[in-house]
């Protein structure tokens, strides 16, 4: 979670359609739209690295001030569209908060520790759901296996969530299940059939050469 929020200066955006937007994306920038309840939504572009550091320094939940015409407007980051290839940042996504408002965001689910021996540990849940002010948005909730012993599980209900953060998702997802190592017996047969079908056709064409082999030497007598 950020101590101070970042202020990115924007433009208003004048031109709409694919070729404004490579337009845009040529000169280095991204295009954007700020979407908030009761006012109309605002059109935008802000500079790639600039924006492009926020997302990834803190993560798609950022919290951000957006500077246009000199009017500051606090807002979050709500959805990035990417390049497939470049993994540039296409478009983005913003929706206006308040300071003391709450908002809905997914946060990532991160363990640590270690289990007891023999153990293994499953992450069957990779984020979380949770309602929580829009200034205190967590980086990711940490989740300790220490010790964790097979059989335990550990559910969304259990995490700990920050001060003032209730948790939206189901309480009875389940996050970590501490289990043991399984051998998986049909795969491993399956293995052993495809090992055994692959010496038999090798062996066929090692007959096969021979027999040509033999051939070939009478036709040359």
């Amino acid at each position: 979670m950020a101590t101070t929020v970042t202020v990115i200066k924007a433009e208003k955006r004048e031109e709409f359609g694919k070729g404004a937007a490579r337009r845009l994306r040529r000169d280095g920038r991204i295009p954007g739209v700020l979407y908030e309840a009761g006012i109309d939504n605002v059109h935008f572009s802000v500079d790639r690295i600039e924006m492009t550091a926020l997302v990834r320094n803190e993560g798609t939940n950022a919290i951000l001030e957006l500077e246009v015409d000199g009017q500051k407007l606090l807002c979050m980051v709500k959805h990035v569209d990417q390049n497939v290839i470049t993994l540039d940042i296409d478009h983005i996504d913003l929706l206006g908060v308040k300071r003391g408002e709450k908002v809905t965001v997914e946060v990532p689910i991160v363990t640590e520790g270690e289990a007891a021996p023999g153990a293994v540990v499953l992450q069957e849940t990779d984020v979380v759901e949770i309602e929580v002010d829009a200034l205190n948005i967590p980086d990711e909730i940490t989740v300790s296996i220490e010790g964790k012993e097979i059989g335990e599980q550990i559910t969304a209900g259990d995490l700990t969530l920050p001060a003032g953060a209730e948790l939206t998702s189901d309480p009875e997802a389940l996050v970590v299940n501490v289990t043991y190592f399984q051998e998986d017996t049909e795969l491993e047969e399956a293995a052993a059939e495809a090992e055994e079908g692959g010496a038999e056709a090798g062996a066929d064409s090692t007959v096969e050469v021979a027999d040509g082999g033999e051939g070939d030497e009478g036709a040359s007598e």
